[in-house]
Formats: C-alpha cells, sequence, structure tokens
C-alpha cells in the first residue's frame, strides 16, 4: 500500500493558516484530507464544526474531510487515525497537520522519521510556512520561533502582502532568502491558494532536486569572490556581519538584521570520501543537531557513478542512492545547511577535510 502523504502547516498567530485550512476543507477537490489540528484554543476551525470537549475530536465533513483537534501526542492520534482507515472506519488520502503559531515545527517532523510504525504509513510531503508581511518585520526580530518556522519550510507563503508597500514586501523577501534559500516564496491573498501548490511539493522527497534560488545565488556571489577552488560558499560569507553592510549598498535592503537562523551554501568539484563524511556528519549533528533546522546535499562520492542525496531535521539524517550523473553534466557536490547561529567555518573546514 502506498504511503498516505502528510503536509504540515506552519505559521505565526495570525498569519492565515486557519484561512488556508478553511478553504482546503471546504472546496470541493474530490480528495479526502484528513486535518490534524495541534492548535491550543487560539482559533480552531470554526467551534461549530469541530465540538472540543472530548480529548480527541474527529469529524467527517460533508466534502470527504476529516477534522480532529488533539490535545495529545501527535504519534498516537496518527497511529489512531491509521488504525480506523485500515477497518474501513474512516477514508482519507492525506493528512495536513496544522501546529501551534508558536511551534517549532522540527519535532513534528522528526516523528515520522523516528517512530517505525509511522514511517511505514506516512510520508512527509513538505512543511509550508505562512508569513505574515504586515507583522513578519517585527516577528522575526522579537520571536525566535518564527525564524525557525522560516527555516523549517519547503514552500513559503506571504500574507496580507496587500498591506505593506512593495519595497517591504522585497527586503522582506530578500531577509526570508538569507534565512531558506531553498523554499520558493509565494504571496497569497486571503489564502487563495491553487492546491497544486500547496498538495504533493515533495519537498521532503529524498531525489536529486536541490531547490536554490540560482538568481538569489548569483547575485549574491557577486560581491563573494574569496578565490575559493571552485565552490562559492555563496551567501553566508557576509551574513556573519551585523547588518549585512558590504555589498549592499544601493540596494535600498534591510542594513540592520543579522537572524540567527541563516543559510550557507557548500560546493565542490572533488567526490567525497563516503567513510570520511559520514564521520564529518555524525560528529557534527551529534554536537549542532538541535540548531540545526534543515539540511541537504546532491553529493558527488567516490567508489559510485550514482548521485547520493542526503537530507535531515534536527539530529535526524537520511541519504539515498539516487540517479546516475548524466553524460557531460558537471559533477558536483551541492549541499545546504539552515539552521542557528551554526559554525560555517567549522563545517566548511570539516567538509573539505571530509573530501577524497
Amino acid at each position: 500500500m502506498s504511503l498516505i502523504p502528510v503536509t504540515i502547516l506552519t505559521g505565526f498567530l495570525g498569519s492565515g493558516k486557519t484561512t488556508l485550512l478553511k478553504r482546503l476543507l471546504s472546496e470541493a477537490h474530490g480528495q479526502k484530507i484528513a486535518v490534524i489540528e495541534n492548535e491550543f484554543g487560539e482559533e480552531n476551525i470554526d467551534n461549530d464544526i469541530l465540538v472540543t470537549e472530548s480529548k480527541e475530536q474527529i469529524v467527517q465533513m460533508s466534502n470527504g474531510c476529516i477534522c480532529c483537534t488533539i490535545r495529545e501526542d501527535l504519534r498516537e492520534t496518527l497511529q489512531l487515525l491509521a488504525a480506523k482507515r485500515r477497518k474501513k472506519l474512516l477514508d482519507f488520502d492525506r493528512i495536513v497537520i496544522e501546529t501551534t503559531g508558536v511551534a517549532d515545527p522540527g519535532p513534528v517532523a522528526q516523528t515520522f522519521f523516528m517512530d517505525e510504525e509511522i514511517a511505514e504509513t506516512y510520508l512527509i510531503d513538505s512543511i509550508i510556512t505562512l508569513v505574515d508581511a504586515k507583522h513578519a518585520a517585527q516577528q522575526l526580530n522579537d520571536r525566535q520561533e518564527v525564524r525557525r518556522q522560516v527555516g523549517f519550510a519547503d514552500q513559503i507563503f506571504l500574507s496580507k502582502t496587500d498591506l505593506v508597500s512593495a519595497d517591504e514586501t522585497e527586503a522582506l523577501i530578500h531577509r526570508l532568502k538569507h534565512m531558506n534559500p531553498r523554499a520558493p516564496i509565494k504571496a497569497v491573498h486571503f489564502g487563495e491558494v491553487p492546491l497544486s501548490e500547496v498538495l504533493d511539493l515533495r519537498g521532503f522527497n529524498l531525489n536529486a532536486k536541490l531547490d536554490i534560488d540560482p538568481d538569489f545565488l548569483k547575485e549574491e556571489e557577486e560581491h563573494d569572490h574569496h578565490g575559493h577552488d571552485h565552490h562559492d560558499h555563496a551567501h553566508g560569507e557576509h551574513c556573519n556581519h551585523p547588518s549585512h553592510q558590504h555589498g549592499h549598498e544601493g540596494h535600498g535592503h534591510h542594513h540592520h538584521h543579522d537572524d540567527d537562523v541563516k543559510s550557507f551554501v557548500y560546493r565542490s568539484e572533488r567526490p567525497f570520501d563516503p567513510a570520511k563524511l559520514e564521520d564529518f556528519l555524525g560528529a557534527i549533528v551529534n554536537i549542532y543537531g538541535p540548531r540545526m533546522l534543515r539540511y541537504k546535499g546532491v553529493l558527488l562520492m567516490k567508489g559510485t557513478d550514482r548521485k547520493v542525496i542526503f537530507q535531515g531535521v534536527h539530529q535526524l539524517m537520511g541519504s539515498d542512492l539516487g540517479p546516475q550523473w548524466a553524460e557531460g553534466e558537471p559533477r558536483m557536490s551541492k549541499m545546504v545547511f539552515i539552521g542557528i547561529d551554526l559554525p560555517k567555518d567549522i563545517f566548511v573546514q570539516g567538509l573539505e577535510q571530509s573530501l577524497a
């Protein structure tokens, strides 16, 4: 039986998660979606639909969607839903989990890696983060959980862009890309997002596609030539300085944010030594795992003609043999690390020492 895809929806209070969910639940899309709400009393989907007295409530809706509100462990709820589905008591094709506005989506994602029973039934499709354009600048400054939600995202939706100027939106997008270059960013109006942009994004699949906005990196690299042999450590070089001063004069971008959630990209045309790389990644995940939000890469490995795809969340890391390197395709490792105050120099040095 194929695995049930799971979408994790995150974003700070008021960013529009509930609006987006209501749309998913009320639209006649022919998909049977089970929604797990992990909110703590903020604004649950219409309380008239959901009765929340009991510990766990499952409500079947007219268009085939199912809704549950949980106060308990996510794992138990997922197991319960899977059991009811097996016994044909419930019918659903996929799950959307709405996390609480102040949550770190990491532990939610880890549930799907760690628990064997869950991993045999479900597959994370992607983490979607909603960002409220009107309040984002302040929230990103004040709340680490908002910065973490951005770091985890496979897809970022900006809500309320109609309430801010184009310049403010552009500055916000620039800032978000520094934190997470992997996630495409789209402005949305009142939760009106085509379902194709919410479901089946495959952000978590171990595939050979490493989405990093090429134009964004190009812009950064213009200021970034330090004579490295074949690999630009793209934006990161001047992200370590308060206010991003140099390299941005005349860009009119924010000059004051030194966010603790940052990303950096590592590239090398020399292959990795598998044993050395495994030892090094094992060591850094051990030390920095709690601060490593998402990391992903397509690797050139000694001893195989196939790409090696790897990714992780916090301390959990997985890798897979990908497709063969195509004829004429430049063979190069490309990795992106997104985390909280990660010591880039230690990572780069360790990766260099893991090359064959």
